[in-house]
């Protein structure tokens, strides 16, 4: 018989101790205070017959109340169910492990990630000196079986610790840890996934990093047959990663971590919402990508409704001066009528840049919605800063994304809300057209905190 087998056995006839768990300080405890009294009678009469009515129990009495002691407090631990036979907590499989490796890759700025497992989906949530924030939500309908049994228990055990006797939101029994996310997207590409089919571009306008990746061995049906089972058993029990790929299994297991207080989102005001601006995210990508040409330290944004330019964006700080990227929105949409004014540059609906003339015509195509409300103290002018090398560690979303959603809130937090759309059929499973049919479609959401005035007002000097 195997000691699993073994192990199996038992755990049917658990071992239940002569003095219960509850019992076994109280009875330590007044063990060892009776060792000590005996140990103090027979130092005063040390003698043969002293040594058997003395000596021994007291030995006895100390041996076994240290043995006892030890029980109750030195190794006192929750007993663990065996998870041969335990139903996990979290179970998932997709068919498609390169969907999980895209979006995950997309808030890979940094080594840890927090994860919190719901009954819709997995949300991940990457965030570096609380001014930039990642969320990635990977929902249930990406993966071809999805199971979650909330544990019941866990979460009723932290209420009475927390002392809240009222009724708690959902969140709270929910799983919440923190793992590596390096680890798990170096998992993700153990049979070969990788990014080169989604580094390059499904919208016009993005060019691919690496044009040579395109090989035999990333042929749609290596990618289409890879499949991914995520398991998680129980609080503190590892992240249990599967792949299987053509008969052959790897299974990893991630340590998980304890999230820390400070472990809270970036607040986004959304009923105080300023500016809105949804648009392809190619457009924004080959903007962000331009103006990092002149190395600025600082990304401008600036939106109006009424004047032009009624949205641009702006590098500042660098050493070569400003540079600025202005884009048409479509003037019948704002219901002003009339011709446009001189640009510096404005982005086509095909990605390139070129200059237009004074009064031409304003591409319709380029923003599909442009909200601008700027409270009074504002003017009639949206100005915020935001740091740029900050803004460039989303630049991966944007480049697999199809749209961009750009929201900004009094206080002056941006979110940008990746909408990306996710093909079995196309090669790495990202959509190569605009507005494709078919795909599974899901969003990465960045927030970054804006540069206060004396920043801003230190990147225009050093400009």
């Amino acid at each position: 018989m195997s000691l699993n087998q073994v192990w199996e056995a038992a755990s049917a006839n658990p071992y239940t101790p002569f003095i219960a768990k509850d019992s076994q300080f109280f009875v330590g405890f007044s063990l060892l205070l009776a060792a000590l009294f005996l140990t103090g009678l027979f130092g005063l009469n040390r003698s043969f017959l002293s040594i058997v009515s003395l000596g021994a129990p007291a030995s006895l009495a100390f041996g076994f109340g240290a043995v006892y002691m030890i029980c109750a407090v030195g190794v006192y631990t929750r007993p663990l169910r065996v998870m041969a036979d335990a139903e996990p907590i979290f179970s998932a499989v997709s068919s498609n492990a390169h969907h999980l490796y895209t979006l995950l890759q997309c808030i890979g700025f940094v080594p840890r990630a927090t994860v919190q497992i719901t009954p819709d989906g997995i949300r991940f949530s990457a965030e570096e000196g609380r001014v930039i924030q990642g969320l990635a939500f990977l929902d249930k309908a990406l993966f071809t079986s999805y199971t979650f049994n909330p544990p019941t228990s866990d979460a009723e055990n932290r209420n009475e610790d927390s002392g809240d006797n009222d009724d708690s939101s959902d969140t709270t029994y929910y799983p919440n840890f923190v793992i590596s996310l390096s680890a798990l997207l170096e998992t993700l590409k153990i049979f070969g996934a990788n990014d080169a089919s989604a580094s390059g571009s499904r919208a016009t306008g993005v060019q691919q990093s690496n044009p040579s990746a395109s090989s035999a061995f990333t042929a749609p049906a290596l990618l289409l047959s890879r499949s991914c089972t995520l398991q998680y058993f129980q609080n503190g029990s590892p992240l249990s990663i599967t792949l299987s790929e053509t008969g052959v299994k790897t299974t990893c297991e991630l340590t998980t971590y304890e999230p820390e207080d400070s472990d809270v989102d970036i607040p986004l005001q959304r009923d105080a919402i300023i500016i809105k601006i949804i648009m392809r995210s190619a457009l924004l990508h080959n903007a962000v990508t331009e103006l990092g040409a002149t190395n600025p330290t600082a990304l401008r944004i600036s939106a109006s409704a009424t004047r032009e330019p009624f949205f641009a964006l702006s590098g500042v700080g660098g050493p070569f001066s400003e540079s600025t990227v202005e884009f048409s929105v479509d003037q019948q949409n704002q219901g002003s009528g009339g011709p446009s004014q001189t640009h510096h540059k404005v982005l086509t609906d095909d990605g390139s840049s070129r200059s237009r003339a004074k009064r031409s015509k304003l591409a319709p195509t380029v923003t599909e919605t442009f909200l601008v409300s700027p409270p009074s103290s504002m003017g009639s002018r949206i100005r915020q800063n935001y740091n740029f090398a900050l803004i460039r560690k989303a630049s991966r979303a944007m480049a697999v994304a199809n749209k961009v959603s750009i929201r900004g809130d009094r206080q002056g937090v941006l979110s940008l809300q990746f909408m990306i759309e996710l093909d079995d059929n196309a090669p790495g499973g990202v959509a190569r057209s605009f507005g494709g049919a078919g795909g599974k479609v899901t969003f990465v959401d960045f927030r970054f905190v804006p540069l206060l005035d004396d920043e801003a007002e230190e990147a225009e000097e050093d400009a």
